[in-house]
């Protein structure tokens, strides 16, 4: 159990030099009474030059100073810390000149949230920068497509394969194993054979089972979502079984759906901030849809029109009447609940169209159960 000098310990340490909690105080440990090792005062100089409000000069201008404290809080913090810790300092400190030296951003430890940062800076990023910001992105997209495109796969397929199951199969679309596996019980020992009572097969494929069309807002407030979506994106377009669409807008719209091929590439071509216009993009994306019934669409937006909201909403309207699945995500992120428009979100459920958050982790579930088809109301809570 931890004692209460560790706790005064680590409280003096969140706090700077404030007066610790109450319940730790007592008449030999006051304030800054607690003597701190050596150690502890290279970890406390790190945690002011961020946190404390009375600090002048900070970091300092020069690159050996931010390299210097780039290296320290990556050498008393584990990564998970080391991110927050940095991406306190860029808000704080305005650090974010340090991004466009490569020697610096090759210290930095990279996140989704350096990555929603490096995009938004990709206009004033130097010539001799712009390859290792490339490698950073590359380097954050490659780990979050390994963690998860396993699941988005698996569940997409099995979401199609449940789709096109169909219990009527002609000879040549038998699923012999799980038509067998359906009629155990009709076993005749004495005949040693099972009779199928139930043919269980998949129906003739077509070259694309279903539409999705991802609809991202680029806005600034949603850049850990433009990120993830991105990525997601490049890996349903990998899949022969879905025809996929990613539009990005802003008070302009854009469509990225020829470089899915490269979620970097994707990621380059948006433009994180500027205005909101969610009618124009949504009109655009009608254009796409060619069978409403089999289309899939996700707007991603934290529903706060720029444009004329009435208009939105007929066209969101328009496209559910016509049969499009219309799925409202409010962000797409880790970072927990997001700051969004309650009124047209409440506005958008009565016309049945759900809008929630989604975690990156229960995106491939929230696929799935869309291709199925199946009530969303589980993501609501």
């Amino acid at each position: 159990m931890e004692s209460d000098q560790e706790r005064l310990r680590r409280w003096r340490l969140v706090l700077g030099d404030q007066t610790p909690p109450e319940s730790l105080r007592s008449p030999d440990l006051e304030g800054l009474g607690y003597d701190l090792t050596a150690t502890d005062r290279e970890i406390d100089d790190v945690l002011k030059a961020v946190y404390d409000s009375d600090r002048k000069g900070g970091l300092g201008s020069s690159s050996p100073h931010v390299n210097r404290w780039l290296s320290d809080i990556r050498r008393f913090f584990p990564s998970s810390v080391v991110r927050v810790v940095q991406r306190d300092a860029l808000e704080r400190l305005k650090l974010h000149k340090m991004l466009l030296q490569p020697e610096l951003l090759e210290a930095v430890e990279a996140d989704v949230h350096l990555v929603a940062t490096l995009i938004s800076l990709k206009g004033v990023i130097p010539e001799k920068t712009k390859e290792t910001a490339r490698q950073v992105v590359r380097k954050v997209v490659d780990e979050v497509e390994r963690r998860l495109k396993q699941p988005l796969t698996a569940a997409v397929r099995g979401a199609i394969d449940q789709s096109s199951r169909t219990y009527r199969p002609r000879p040549s679309e038998i699923d012999w194993d799980l038509t067998i596996r359906k009629n155990l019980k009709n076993y005749l020992p004495e005949k040693k054979t099972i009779i199928p009572e139930r043919l269980v097969g998949h129906g003739r494929r077509r070259s694309s089972l279903k539409d999705v069309i991802l609809c991202v807002d680029q806005s600034g407030s949603m850049a850990e979502s433009v990120v993830y979506s991105s990525i997601f994106a490049a890996v349903l377009a990998s899949l022969r079984s879905l025809r996929t669409r990613f539009v990005v807008f802003d008070t302009e719209v854009a469509d990225l759906s020829d470089q899915l091929h490269d979620p970097v590439d994707v990621l380059f071509g948006t433009q994180l901030g500027g205005g909101t216009d969610i009618h124009r993009a949504l009109t655009y994306c009608r254009q796409l849809v060619q069978r409403p019934d089999q289309t899939i669409l996700i707007l991603i937006s934290d529903l706060y029109e720029g444009g004329d909201v009435d208009q939105m909403i007929r066209r969101v309207a328009e496209l559910a009447n016509a049969g499009v699945q219309v799925i409202s995500l409010l962000a797409l992120c880790d970072s927990g609940a997001p700051v969004y428009n309650e009124s047209l979100a409440m506005t958008l459920a009565e016309l049945g169209v759900p809008s929630f958050a989604c975690t990156p982790d229960q995106f491939p579930e929230l696929i799935a159960s869309a291709i199925r088809k199946r009530n969303l109301t589980s993501f609501l809570s």
